[in-house]
């Protein structure tokens, strides 16, 4: 799993530093939107040709990871 999140890159000069995939201008949220778009594994394949599965895979576990905080009550 370790080096899955390897691909997962920050550069504050690059997307306004928010996560992307291995030093590309395709950030993590671009993927998970379309996922939730229903978009396939293939599907965004084809519309992102530079990316490969195991960056798509990187992309859900490094946001699992994220969200995966207890909730504090304010």
């Amino acid at each position: 799993m370790d080096e899955l999140l390897k691909r997962i890159t920050f550069n504050p000069e690059q997307c306004g530093g928010r996560p992307c995939i291995r030093g590309m201008r395709i950030r993590v949220s671009d993927i998970l939107e379309l996922y939730s778009a229903g978009l396939t594994v293939e599907q965004i394949l084809e519309e992102m040709p530079d990316l490969e599965v195991e960056d798509l895979k990187a992309a859900l576990l490094y946001a699992s990871k994220k969200l995966d905080y207890p909730v504090v009550a304010a």
